[in-house]
């Protein structure tokens, strides 16, 4: 089942101008109901599109206030700022994303050598748990690459309380699979579940609950759990500040572009200075254990649609005519120096697989006496920093990020 037709900035500009009449009251009344995938009326489905940049946070909230006001449009807006939250909070503690990456690597040896493990995450990722609303959701998540917010978080309190099987391993199997996988929406997300966000306060899935916010469609007559305890972890250090990135550079530059930010069209930069641009998408190294062809298929597109959009910006830069699969230092160091460019800017590549993946990259650019300047937006840089606590902090903030961005 195919519920987006193509990954492209155009088609994701198209589905916001489309939603937008709906954002007022309609979405605040409607916006907690999985009507299934094929009445997706009540929600904007623009997750995908902003997950590589290729329509922005800021364009969404600025397109939806030029037809409704902030009172009107609140729970909308709220929900594209908890983007922001989930990456601001990873920001300041990269620390979680490294003890989810270790504690999966144990948990996937174990499935390995544990055969009732094995048996019941295959019965689970496969649909084949006989828990009504659970098997449906797992069998349209890869078929489709998508799933309503409710029914991800009715998911993961049932793969974690109910079936008893590691956070991590339903974490990374919706990376796997989610088109809209993002390393700290996702797993955030799947922490907060398991009462690990905030600490102690648990998400319990409940048969009354599913009813009524999928009109009917499932009411699980199996017993999901009643107790819920959340799950314990080490003290996390003091989160670290957000570090400041330059506002400019000076010069000619290469361009760098990774699957984590597409955003051509939105980036503020003079594009009579760039001589080269790079084109990267890592995606199929998003997990050890690779994505789904979906997930590689409509970041690659993304990827293919950003090239074409460049060849209108920048036509004097020297474009690579398809994706990269792969980064290595040799093979960037060679293109640098074909483009007599000395350096290299990089739209920010936040914690996650791409970052790590860039890291001796960037090291071996700069021990050869390449500058390497990260780029960060500023609706980036007006929200992260409060995102250190809960989200009412950001919240809180809201009117005037708006205000200082220009929206309101």
């Amino acid at each position: 089942m195919t519920i987006f037709a193509e990954a492209s900035r155009a088609q994701g500009l198209a589905r916001l101008h489309h939603f937008i009449p709906s954002v007022g009251a309609a979405y605040a009344a409607e916006r907690n109901y999985d009507h299934g995938p094929e009445q997706r009326h009540n929600v904007s489905m623009l997750s995908p599109y902003i997950r590589h940049h290729l329509i922005t946070q800021r364009e969404v909230c600025a397109a939806v206030l030029q037809q409704h006001s902030l009172q009107e449009a609140e729970k909308f807006i709220q929900e594209i700022f908890w983007r922001s939250y989930w990456k601001g909070w990873l920001e300041m503690r990269p620390v979680v994303w490294t003890r989810y990456q270790h504690s999966l690597a144990e948990h996937l040896d174990r499935l390995e050598k544990n055969g009732g493990m094995a048996r019941d995450y295959r019965a689970a990722v496969e649909g084949r748990t006989g828990i009504e609303g659970f098997d449906s959701w797992s069998q349209e998540l890869i078929e489709t690459g998508y799933l309503h917010n409710h029914a991800r978080m009715w998911f993961a309190s049932i793969w974690i309380f109910t079936l008893g099987l590691p956070w991590e391993l339903g974490a990374d199997f919706f990376y796997r699979h989610l088109l809209d996988g993002d390393p700290a929406s996702n797993t955030l997300s799947w922490r907060w579940v398991a009462g690990l966000h905030t600490k102690g306060k648990t998400y319990a899935a409940s048969r009354d609950n599913i009813a009524k916010y999928t009109g009917g469609r499932f009411s699980p007559s199996r017993g999901l759990a009643r107790v819920t305890p959340a799950i314990e972890e080490a003290v996390l250090e003091a989160p670290q500040p957000i570090a400041p990135m330059p506002d400019r550079f000076s010069g000619e530059a290469a361009l760098l572009l990774t699957e984590e930010d597409y955003g051509v069209d939105t980036l503020a930069i003079d594009w009579s200075r760039i001589k080269a641009i790079g084109v990267v998408d890592l995606t199929a190294q998003r997990t050890e254990r690779g994505v789904s062809e979906a997930v590689q298929r409509f970041s690659g597109a993304a990827a293919l649609d950003t090239i074409g959009r460049l060849a209108r910006l920048a036509p004097h830069a020297v474009i690579t005519p398809k994706p990269l699969t792969s980064i290595e230092s040799d093979a960037t160091l060679q293109w640098l120096r074909s483009s007599n460019a000395n350096t290299v800017l990089v739209p920010e590549t936040c914690v996650g697989p791409t970052a790590t993946h860039l890291a001796p990259v960037v090291s071996a650019l700069q021990q050869e006496g390449i500058v390497v300047t990260e780029l960060r937006r500023s609706w980036d840089s007006a929200t992260w920093p409060h995102a250190g606590k809960g989200f009412f902090a950001l919240k809180e903030k809201i009117p005037e990020i708006l205000r200082q961005e220009g929206l309101i």
